[in-house]
């Protein structure tokens, strides 16, 4: 069980990052300051403005940006504008690049919760899901001291923070973090489901990802009960609610090969 468990959430953390790094760009990038700052048009996909071949932090250079207008030293930025240097390289895949900057923008602002979002997913990403699981847990923790759960940008960041978390610590096998990963995915089956259409998008997300953690775990009566809920979102999983009602153990293996075109 614990095996079908693993299969889907390593899909799905493939499957939900473009869409994850979407929405902390949109979030970033709403400020003004930091677009003028980074040398970002109005419109369009973000880009930094620096000088041709200049190296800006280890494994970072003007070739990863595509606009030339001024020179950045990213020491002198503000950690917005490191947030969405970091997002740019990793919508590039460039990993390794974009974690320093994460770090330097920590370093500048620790309570920075889409920073540590980031941060997390990264490094789950890059299979360190022991020290993703803390940067997660920190971001939850601020999230809740100084969020409003009314307003639309806290309730996406939770959203995103805690599917994350929940699949850090489900990923964290030896250490038997699996309850720990539940909590967390079950954070978001307990919120209102969202009014706005982008939130809406990585709330169902969230309620897939807690249904395929209950039917692994044997709860597959709770898991129906959410896959109803997606289903009545978006009908394509009415499939996968069939399936977990119908108790067939395909029901994770035939979710995450429809997602293989996705990523």
């Amino acid at each position: 069980m614990g095996s079908k468990l693993e299969l889907k959430l390593g899909s799905l953390v493939y499957w939900l990052t473009n869409s994850s790094l979407t929405l902390i760009q949109q979030l970033t990038l709403r400020h003004p300051a930091v677009r003028g700052e980074i040398g970002l048009p109005d419109k369009g996909a973000p880009t930094a403005a620096i000088n041709s071949g200049e190296t800006i932090a280890p494994g970072i250079t003007s070739t990863d940006f595509p606009t030339k207008q001024h020179k950045i030293s990213v020491e002198n930025l503000h950690p917005k504008e490191l947030l969405a240097l970091s997002v740019q390289l990793l919508s590039k895949g460039k990993k390794e690049s974009a974690i320093p900057l994460l770090r330097l923008a920590l370093d500048k602002d620790p309570e920075y919760v889409k920073a540590l979002i980031v941060m997390g997913q990264t490094l789950l990403q890059n299979g360190q899901p022991a020290e993703a699981t803390e940067y997660l847990e920190r971001a939850i923790f601020k999230l809740f001291l100084a969020g409003d759960p009314t307003e639309a940008e806290y309730a996406d960041l939770l959203i995103l923070s805690s599917q994350w978390a929940g699949v850090a610590c489900i990923r964290q096998v030896k250490l038997r973090k699996s309850a720990e990963g539940m909590v967390h995915l079950e954070r978001v089956g307990r919120l209102e489901e969202p009014e706005e259409a982008r939130s809406k998008v990585h709330y169902f997300d969230g309620i897939v990802l807690l249904a395929s953690a209950l039917y692994n775990d044997g709860r597959k009566a709770e898991a129906a009960k959410y896959l109803r809920m997606a289903a009545a979102y978006n009908p394509a999983y009415n499939e996968y609610l069939e399936q977990c009602e119908n108790d067939e153990d395909n029901f994770v293996t035939d979710l995450v090969s429809s997602r293989r075109g996705d990523y």
